[in-house]
């Protein structure tokens, strides 16, 4: 029995009227997403990065070589404003793990690019990332995985439809 459990079995003694069903699914979600944030940001942190510098810098790094992008399309990957983004850039190009570099196809604008010290903290961060990330799965064997990740999907892509997105 875990603390959602506790937080049902409440709602169905005061209120025996009630499907919570979907509370339990929905809170122990909302509990799993904050403890796998927190796990993630530890990680981050020990490579001198927060989510959000992680995210531009992994970004860059699954573009392939050169490991540059314009700032429109760093925007469209990781869904902030332009305002957000600037912020984020200058916090990683004042520790020195991003440039902006002219763009070679637009000469009004530039393009972001890791620098060789953003490249190694990046390949480092990823892979203890990714050490992590199988380490919180671990507790689900592996068919568990995989049917968690099918019912998961289906339930996202059933908002995406309503939504007209496509991330």
């Amino acid at each position: 029995m875990d603390d959602v459990d506790r937080i049902l079995a409440q709602w169905h003694d005061a209120r025996p009227d009630l499907d919570v069903t979907p509370m339990g699914l929905i809170g122990r979600l909302a509990r799993l997403r904050k403890r796998l944030e927190q796990e993630h940001e530890r990680v981050f942190a020990a490579h001198g990065l927060s989510a959000a510098g992680f995210d531009v810098l992994a970004t860059l790094r699954r573009a392939g070589p050169p490991h540059a992008l314009e700032v429109k399309a760093l925007l469209a990957s990781t869904m902030v404003t332009s305002g957000t983004m600037t912020n984020r850039l200058d916090r990683l190009e004042k520790a020195g793990l991003v440039e902006r570099r002219p763009n070679p196809s637009d000469g009004r604008g530039f393009v972001v690019a890791l620098t060789p010290l953003g490249h190694r903290t990046i390949d480092a961060a990823v892979t203890d990332h990714v050490a992590n990330q199988h380490r919180l799965v671990a507790t689900l064997d592996a068919g568990d995985r995989r049917a968690l990740d099918a019912l998961l999907g289906k339930w996202l892509a059933g908002f995406e439809r309503e939504d007209g997105s496509d991330r």
